[in-house]
């Protein structure tokens, strides 16, 4: 048995479409490239998008012998058929912690991926963070979960849905063991025109990063090669040792670049 418990990362959002599965992956891949173990959670029951993609990741290393890639301990939290509410949480609570516990005893960082809405089983995961991490698309319909905001004047009104359920879930996570939550933000699909919107939205997160606590990075261009990579389980960090089948572009260097800054702002020494 390990003695020193896992560092936990929880990617979350209550708003879908934000880039928490791509930064999932990355950040999987970035762990176990940097020598260490791994292990992650996918607790989206319905739509499980993590572990579609660790399952492309096992086909391709059932077709490419010779040119294997690393692969994290996978564990999913399947949704409790239960009737009763209660029963239905109390079941996922269960499983939850015993894929946890499981992990603890074997890895040295574990991943939870959330879904975009609260369930009682995110609310749950966030909890057990030690560091969270929000993706957000650059725009005020994605701040608008974290923060009501003035129009007139960009003022910030008040803490959203999101914010305060984790302000709530770092209450339980102090009540339960004394612990820790770090929060950071993730800019992802941020256009490289130094548009009003974007210097906006800057502003607006600067401001709300010191009135409720959270780190704001950059995180990932909407770049094709994202895409085609989920369907062979890859990220830019396989593509040294991998069969992926195409030359590197500009396009490519400059995600990969984003990719190793992403990892870096983590603290994370990129491959």
């Amino acid at each position: 048995m390990k003695d020193k418990r896992p560092h936990i990362f929880v990617i979350g959002n209550e708003k879908g479409g934000a880039g928490k599965t791509t930064c999932c992956i990355h950040l999987i891949v970035g762990l176990l490239e940097a020598g260490h173990k791994v292990a992650s959670i996918d607790t989206d029951s319905r739509q499980h998008s993590l572990t579609n993609y660790i399952n492309n990741r096992k086909a391709y290393n059932n077709k490419n012998h010779d040119q294997q890639v690393m692969m994290p301990a996978n564990f999913h939290i399947p949704e409790s058929k239960q009737p009763i509410i209660t029963q239905k949480n109390e079941e996922e609570k269960a499983l939850l912690e015993q894929a946890l516990e499981k992990a603890a005893n074997e890895v040295d960082f574990i991943v939870i991926d959330t879904p975009g809405s609260c369930t009682s089983l995110s609310k749950l995961a966030h909890s057990y963070a030690d560091t969270i991490i929000t993706p957000i698309n650059d725009s005020f319909f994605d701040i608008d979960v974290m923060a009501k905001i003035n129009p007139d004047d960009l003022s910030i009104v008040s803490p959203s849905i999101y914010s305060e359920m984790i302000w709530e879930q770092k209450m339980q996570r102090a009540k339960r063991d004394k612990g820790t939550i770090e929060w950071i933000v993730i800019r992802n699909r941020l256009s490289n025109l130094d548009a009003v919107n974007k210097r906006n939205v800057s502003k607006v997160l600067q401001a709300l990063s010191e009135r409720i606590s959270f780190k704001v990075i950059q995180g990932f261009s909407e770049r094709v090669i994202f895409r085609e990579l989920f369907l062979q389980g890859l990220t830019l960090l396989d593509l040294t040792k991998a069969n992926h089948g195409k030359l590197f572009s500009l396009s490519h260097v400059a995600a990969r670049q984003e990719l190793r800054d992403f990892l870096n702002n983590l603290g994370i020494k990129a491959a």
